[in-house]
């Protein structure tokens, strides 16, 4: 007999299921009409992520012989003609192996700052390359960007193999190529696949056009990427997002803090450190959606309480004593400016990083990069709308912070503008090297 819908038991297996299918959260990148909108219609299409009406309405509104499958994603060229300003588009599908959660980023390059949004929180990027036209500057662009952020696994597709007639010598020296120019970068997990995404080859599928490739197809490649181990789960970090105080006749006395776990693994009855007080206590209990949980660990949205009535406020981060983050006003981190007003040195911005929000000036730009050769530019000025750079910020209050490159959680942030609320700005905390 099948357990209830609806019950405790019934959602508690829910939620396990849910937490035991793991989410691949990917960022597609590529130059312009390089096929990307194809290939996540493809994706869709072939993993049975799209409705016969959806599918039929797409069928309608193709101009050539085929279905365009672009037209599945592209509400967003209608805007681009429009000229409306180009922003992420997410799309969502599932295998019964993983949850897909896809950052469809523009190749135009003025929209840097859109890939710098959807790669920032990518545990993997597909890069697409033309067969035809090789690896261009945004291509290269692309890739430096992925390594920039940390994702820690990418993917290169050589799109559109039927119009070089699936040649091997073609596919071999864009692999040679992308690998040479991958060394100089600083990425862990690089794989190359052939693929047609108009005619689906490769893509869920093995094609019968490349024997003499001995991979596998994108989709396999996707389900089977192993992200759980590129978590950090040493360094316990928890940014205390609200403060929950019912103050009911059921909950007289409770006081827990909620907030999403960055990183590390906290349980009930470890030591733990609030900052910026530096106060010590223990976990009393961690409570779920649904209840108490045995440990929490990141991606875990947890309420923590605490066994002494210690002063913690939004903005305050809970680690362990022995293994706390640096607390510092002074700020050296990459900048990708998202503003038309440039950055310059004196200018003051809202810096919010984690749950905590302080003001700040910027000290020192110390160096333009340029993506595409990455030369600094020491004697830049200023930074431009899309520029990236090295730049030295003064906070009013310590923010608590960790390498990038040890913490994607801990070491970015963003910078605002304080007249407009808008953001300006994205940072790393990279060292100088």
């Amino acid at each position: 007999m099948g357990i209830p819908l609806h019950t405790p038991e019934a959602e508690h297996a829910h939620d396990i299921a849910l937490a035991r299918k793991d989410i691949l959260r990917i960022a597609t990148a590529g130059s312009v009409d390089d096929g990307k909108s194809t290939l996540i219609g493809r994706l869709l299409y072939d993993s049975k992520a799209i409705f016969e009406d959806q599918y039929e309405a797409v069928e309608r509104a193709s101009k050539g012989d085929y279905v365009d499958l672009a037209l599945l994603t592209d509400g967003l060229r209608a805007e681009r003609e429009q000229g409306i300003t180009i922003d992420v588009a997410y799309r969502y599908f599932s295998t019964p192996r993983r949850t897909f959660i896809l950052a469809d980023t523009p190749g135009h390059v003025q929209y840097t700052r859109n890939m710098v949004t959807g790669a920032s929180t990518a545990d993997l990027a597909i890069v697409l390359v033309d067969a035809r036209k090789g690896m261009l500057e945004q291509s290269r662009r692309h890739a430096f960007l992925a390594s920039l952020l940390r994702v820690p696994h990418l993917v290169v597709a050589v799109n559109k193999m039927d119009l070089v007639d699936w040649s091997e010598e073609r596919f071999e020296s864009i692999r040679d190529e992308f690998s040479a120019f991958a060394s100089k970068l600083d990425v862990p997990d690089l794989t190359v696949v052939p693929i047609s995404a108009l005619h689906g080859d490769n893509v869920v599928s093995h094609s019968a056009n490349t024997p003499w490739y001995e991979g596998t197809t994108l989709l396999h490649h996707l389900e089977h990427v192993h992200v759980a181990s590129d978590r950090n789960l040493v360094d316990a970090r928890f940014p205390v997002q609200y403060v929950i105080r019912p103050q009911s006749d059921a909950f007289h006395d409770y006081r827990g803090y909620a907030g999403t776990v960055a990183s590390g693994v906290l349980r009930p009855g470890d030591e733990v450190q609030v900052l910026p007080s530096g106060l010590t206590t223990t976990i009393a209990g961690i409570d779920g959606p649904r209840g108490p949980v045995d440990e929490a660990f990141p991606p875990m949205a947890v309420t923590v309480r605490l066994t002494d009535d210690v002063d913690v406020s939004r903005g305050d981060l809970i680690c362990r004593p022995a293994n706390a983050p640096q607390a510092t006003q002074d700020v050296d981190a990459l900048v990708c400016w998202m503003a038309d007003e440039p950055l310059r040195p004196r200018q003051r911005l809202a810096i919010k990083h984690t749950t905590r929000t302080v003001r700040g000036m910027v000290k020192e730009l110390v160096y333009r990069l340029d993506v595409n050769t990455l030369h600094r530019d020491p004697d830049a000025t200023e930074l431009g709308l899309n520029d990236i750079g090295r730049v030295r910020l003064r906070a009013t209050q310590p923010l608590f912070v960790d390498d990038y490159t040890r913490n994607r959680a801990t070491g970015r942030f963003i910078l605002i503008d304080e007249a407009t609320n808008a953001t300006v700005g994205a940072g790393m905390l990279t060292p100088a090297g």
